[in-house]
């Protein structure tokens, strides 16, 4: 990010999450609101610069990011049942899950978690398009390189004694590796039951569907955003971190899962997106 200034990533996310609602069926996520947050979804001229060099077709892009949200609320649904009841939303960006909040979300307090210069922009887009803040809604100006998100989230409010949902969704790769462990160190302190939901970018060695050089195309635009990705990731080196941390109930869904599970109705797309990967880990 430059100094000052949202992340333009998060913008380009989103995008992609309102293209979803208006150019794909059946939806992975129902989101309509995002439609109304960025207009630039319906432009062409805008989803056509979003391609990545060398990346598949645009509805496998579209499909990928609705997953990651539809995963981490898959995942939350179910913790609630176990007595979660705060859900820190980390890089929430223009998430718009606090104003479409299903029944169960109702008796949690949600904390979006970002950059105070991404939550100042969002917190203005949201105005100006009449959405109010929910009372269970909280703030949390954080810049996750400084790695005081307990911190943070404890002046905003937070409850160490409570069970909680972590997200981190599209954020790792853009953190260096003492962020992203701290990021995972906060999640472990949390009471028992807790969990954290998370995506990653492979190591270019990793992936099975797609090239190591692929991979590392599709980070080559937020570089040009100035966004570099700083981190990306293996699997069996997360799942002993996580392990060692104190983490049980490890559940990787690698890409060619996520599309059986959540899109292989979209007779379209023949090949998972294999760029992205999902974690979740019970405390």
């Amino acid at each position: 990010m430059f100094p000052g200034q949202p992340s333009r990533t998060m913008l380009r996310s989103a995008i992609r999450r309102a293209a979803h609602q208006l150019l794909d069926d059946p939806l992975i996520l129902n989101d309509p609101i995002v439609v109304e947050l960025v207009p630039e979804a319906s432009d062409p001229a805008i989803l056509d610069t979003l391609d990545e060099p060398g990346a598949p077709d645009p509805e496998l892009f579209r499909c990928m990011f609705a997953m990651r949200s539809r995963f981490a609320e898959d995942r939350l649904a179910d913790a609630t049942t176990r007595g979660v009841r705060q859900y820190v939303m980390v890089g929430a960006g223009l998430d718009t899950f606090p104003w479409r909040q299903p029944h169960f979300a109702k008796s949690i307090q949600i904390f979006a978690a970002d950059h105070p210069a991404s939550l100042a922009w969002t917190h203005e887009r949201l105005r100006r398009h009449g959405l109010s803040r929910p009372p269970n809604l909280t703030y949390v100006p954080v810049d996750l390189e400084e790695r005081r998100l307990g911190e943070q989230l404890g002046a905003c409010g937070f409850e160490w004694d409570a069970a909680s949902f972590c997200s981190v969704l599209g954020v790792t790769q853009y953190l260096d590796s003492g962020a992203v462990d701290a990021l995972f160190r906060f999640a472990a302190m949390l009471p028992k039951g807790s969990e954290i939901v998370f995506s990653f970018a492979p190591a270019a060695d990793q992936s099975a569907v797609v090239d190591g050089n692929a991979i590392l195309g599709f980070g080559r635009r937020p570089a040009a955003l100035g966004e570099p990705w700083k981190s990306r990731l293996r699997t069996a080196d997360l799942v002993v971190q996580l392990a060692d941390l104190g983490f049980s109930d490890i559940f990787h869904l690698p890409p060619e899962l996520g599309r059986q599970r959540y899109f292989a109705d979209q007779q379209e797309i023949r090949e998972p997106a294999g760029w992205d990967h999902l974690i979740a880990a019970i405390v």
